[in-house]
């Protein structure tokens, strides 16, 4: 559609601004807002929602960086394919590999800060008074996932990349394959699309019923939408994994760590809870029965 730069800073030719990574950095942005708001609205306090924040902010940097890194294993393989000298370089990208890498980074940052760092640290900051954990984050973190991915699904509509098998009759097709004019299914829009409707079923979940599983239906149903998406992928991801292509193989995964989710969610992280609204809750009606303190005479 679009890949050349929409515009260059400061007049630099090698400081080019592209559609895809405006759409990226608003659905990150989008993504944290929603956060905030979502913290904001449940009560955490200041201390929990900076920590949640900042390590985001490294996760999210973290899966960009695993997101180039997955692809770029992706291609040298392919590359050893044809020749044995092929060298390895970091290009391109896939989100699977960048879920996975901001994921397992978050996971692991936290619990170093929580279990590790927070006892033992001196510094006021550092220092553990949170009032919720990362088992009341959960249910709400996957809603934000799916915000940003469908702003950067956006994105590669307009990148030129991630674009389906060309369209036949009886087909929607559309000329969003980067430098050629050949209707193509835009596969980018059918998963921004379904992105958008993930969100707002887990959201209306959360919201309006406290639903606490949406790790769960997002890894389970994301993993089989991205599953049956790949038949109608045309550009080449990286070299099959078992006779699957990548993100076929890493969809099977999730759908499995999702079903996992299910029972973890139930048995452990439920117990570990700290339900920071209804803290909030009953210190007010606590404040409200207490007997008023006689006045002097």
């Amino acid at each position: 559609m679009h890949p050349q730069p929409l515009f260059y800073l400061f007049g630099n030719k090698d400081m080019g601004v592209y559609a895809y990574g405006i759409c990226m950095a608003v659905g990150i942005v989008a993504c944290f807002a929603f956060l905030l708001f979502t913290m904001w609205k449940k009560k955490f306090n200041e201390d929990a929602t900076d920590k949640i924040l900042l390590i985001g902010i490294f996760g999210t940097a973290f899966g960009i960086f695993a997101a180039v890194l997955f692809q770029s294993v992706y291609n040298f393989a392919d590359a050893l394919a044809t020749n044995p000298k092929a060298e390895f370089k970091l290009e391109g990208m896939t989100f699977i590999g960048g879920l996975i890498g901001g994921v397992s980074s978050f996971l692991l940052v936290w619990n170093g800060y929580v279990y590790l760092l927070a006892p033992r640290t001196k510094v006021k900051f550092l220092q553990n008074n949170m009032n919720a954990g990362l088992s009341d984050a959960l249910p709400f973190i996957p809603i934000g996932i799916a915000i940003a991915h469908a702003f950067g699904r956006f994105g590669c509509f307009w990148g030129g990349c991630c674009y389906g098998v060309e369209a036949t009759d009886g087909v929607w097709g559309l000329p969003c394959k980067a430098g050629s004019s050949t209707l193509v299914v835009p596969t980018q829009l059918y998963e921004m699309f379904f992105l958008i409707a993930l969100a707002a079923v887990m959201a209306f979940l959360y919201f309006k019923y406290d639903f606490h599983y949406n790790f769960g239906v997002y890894a389970v149903s994301y993993g089989i939408w991205r599953f049956i998406l790949e038949f109608f992928r045309a550009d080449d991801r990286g070299a099959l994994i078992l006779g699957l292509q990548p993100s076929q193989f890493w969809s099977i995964i999730m759908v499995i760590l999702g079903i996992g989710y299910f029972f973890l969610q139930y048995y452990v992280l439920s117990k570990l809870m700290k339900h920071p609204e209804l803290q909030t809750k009953d210190n007010k009606e606590a404040e409200s029965t207490e007997p008023a303190a006689p006045s002097e005479a």
